[in-house]
């Protein structure tokens, strides 16, 4: 049993640097090759590759906070760690889930600790919306939520029909 719980946290931690490391490179690549600010069409009037740098959270909130966000960021870390290595009934969706969540934090951690500022690029028109542009980190982070809002709403209906 603690065996295969070990294969299961282990499996969190993959699928979170495998997250981690497709977000810092392409990062990377955006801060290297793509001018500040510039929208590069992709599909026009719908997707850009637009390279912004976000010194606030999502949507540009608490901008400036870079200090603030770290620590949120750190607290956040150490409750999500925590309750994945006390929790021992991880399903593979929680597995998926959690590494998820835990690779679109510490990507975003990465930038701010050695930029300060996270780098965004994905920019989308949609129904006459200029979208907030945002990045692989942040698509992981939304994914994992999905993901468990479902899984939880799964089991509550589960739990219903016994």
């Amino acid at each position: 049993l603690l065996v295969i719980s070990m294969k299961k946290k282990l499996s969190i931690i993959i699928i979170a640097i495998f997250g981690i490391v497709l977000d810092q490179i392409s990062k990377l690549y955006i801060a290297s090759n793509l001018i500040l600010y510039k929208k590069n069409p992709i599909i026009n009037n719908f997707f850009n590759i637009t390279y912004v740098q976000n010194k606030g959270a999502a949507w540009g909130i608490l901008d400036g906070n870079t200090v603030f966000l770290v620590l949120i960021t750190l607290i956040a870390l150490f409750i999500i760690i925590r309750f994945i290595f006390k929790e021992e009934n991880l399903t593979k969706l929680d597995i998926l889930s959690y590494g998820l969540l835990l690779g679109g934090i510490t990507g975003n951690f990465i930038d701010r600790i050695l930029r300060g500022f996270v780098i965004d690029f994905l920019d989308f028109y949609i129904f006459g919306y200029d979208f907030p542009v945002f990045n692989i980190a942040d698509i992981m982070i939304v994914v994992s939520v999905i993901i468990m809002v479902i899984s939880y709403l799964r089991g509550d209906i589960n739990e219903n029909k016994s």
